[in-house]
């Protein structure tokens, strides 16, 4: 019995080591370490806080609070606009920028270097009928996913960082003019998008443990929350291979300057040589086409219960796609300057909901996390559409972009000081 359940936390690890560990996860990380150099691990230690300590802080919420459902973190934030922000990050961590990051991530490193150019359209819709076939039977996807394409991926990655430790590239270099390590590494943790959704691939983890037949509350929560970190160390580990490798560039003159596809793929080929291309391009395959299937699934979920079951699930699955498809083909390089202001405009809100979430025993005023969350959203606006750089520099922790956190520590003590009866009204089930 203990064998066939550890088996389960094994199988279920793997599927959020796999759902967290996409697009981003993949081509961030080595330009961080290439841009810190020999202060690589500054900048890895704000990239893993905002990344994988986020992700897994928001699925262990959203998993003791509702069991893969996340009204009980965005709750504070009062009924409808919980429901708006939920909304606003699945379409983001979904049809609007992941899941197409996905397709532009896997033609640039997996198709162009080994084939040559080929037609995006025709591209993208191999890639997304993949996604559609293994994404329409939702039961499946933690075993197609656990057990058979997270495997190949960690293999495949494991070599690529061994090699890269055994023979480095060059000696590490010193920081690029003008970088703050910690703050890069913060800042590029945003863009993997796993601390905004970290609680999006539970979902899949209670369809799993049901299947698995498990039905007591507290068991189901041990197993999902002991899956949470198995998946959490994965990445951790993953994460700061790939920082390592980047920064172990970071010394040779012909890797500065490079964008962070083609900076993953010289690393690749002057590690592993062609072999090692192709190698790299089976694990963008694995990782994007694992992650995009885990999204367009838990968007499709999110969306049948928030429509109360009139729309079917298929139906919004084809319309992810879809959608999914269409963007995709606008190139990575604008899909991520696109991404880089709404997340920023939408981390530190949820960061606030999620952190105050560990204190709801202490915090029983959901006013505290509403106003905090909301002086948050405020001032990251402010940032990124109106603020200089000068002033936001003058900001406590502004250099560090952390500027929201004062905003949102003087908005958590007026919440405090605020009742409102109709402000307590939870997020309903369906959101």
């Amino acid at each position: 019995m203990k064998n066939k359940k550890m088996r389960h936390i094994i199988a279920m690890g793997f599927t959020m080591f796999a759902a967290w560990f996409g697009a981003g996860n993949l081509i961030f990380p080595p330009y961080l370490g290439n841009m810190a150099g020999n202060q690589w691990f500054i900048g890895f230690i704000g990239f893993f806080i905002m990344d994988v300590g986020l992700a897994l802080l928001s699925a262990l919420m959203a998993i003791g609070n509702r069991r893969g459902n996340v009204s009980g973190v965005v709750e504070k934030a009062g009924r409808i606009p919980g429901i708006v922000m939920v909304s606003l990050v699945m379409i983001c961590i979904g049809p609007g920028l992941a899941i197409p990051r996905c397709a532009a991530v896997t033609y640039e490193i997996g198709v162009l270097p080994l084939f040559g150019s080929m037609n995006t359209w025709v591209f993208g819709a191999i890639f997304f009928l993949i996604v559609l076939a293994l994404t329409i039977r939702p039961a499946k996807i933690v075993d197609i996913v656990g057990n058979v394409l997270t495997p190949i991926l960690l293999i495949v990655m494991v070599i690529l960082i061994i090699v890269g430790i055994v023979n480095p590239i060059s000696s590490m270099g010193e920081p690029v003019e003008g970088l703050v390590p910690l703050k890069e590494g913060l800042l590029q943790g945003y863009q993997t998008m796993d601390g905004l959704g970290g609680f999006i691939p539970t979902f899949a983890l209670v369809c799993a443990a049901a299947s698995y037949g498990y039905t007591d509350k507290k068991e189901t929560t041990k197993l999902l929350s002991q899956s949470s970190i198995l998946g959490a160390i994965l990445l951790g580990l993953i994460y700061g291979g790939l920082t390592l490798l980047g920064a172990t560039a970071s010394g040779a003159s012909d890797f500065s300057g490079l964008d962070q596809a083609p900076l993953l793929i010289k690393i690749t080929q002057t590690l592993l040589g062609t072999v090692g291309q192709t190698l790299l391009s089976i694990t963008v395959l694995m990782a994007c086409l694992t992650t995009a299937i885990s999204l367009t699934g838990a968007g499709a979920d999110h969306f049948a219960k928030l429509f109360k079951g009139k729309v079917k699930q298929e139906y919004i699955v084809i319309v992810i796609v879809g959608v999914s498809y269409v963007i995709s083909n606008i190139g990575l390089n604008n899909i991520i300057s696109i991404s880089a202001p709404i997340l920023s405009v939408l981390y530190p809100p949820m960061i606030v909901l999620v952190v105050l979430t560990v204190f709801d025993n202490v915090l029983k005023n959901k006013h505290v996390a509403g106003f905090g969350a909301y002086a948050a959203l405020i001032y990251s606006i402010l940032e990124v559409f109106v603020l200089t750089p000068e002033m936001v520099a003058a900001v406590p922790f502004g250099s560090l972009g952390l500027g929201w956190i004062v905003p949102a520590v003087i908005g958590c003590v007026i919440g405090f000081f605020v009742k409102d009866p109709h402000w307590d009204d939870p997020v309903s089930e369906e959101a």
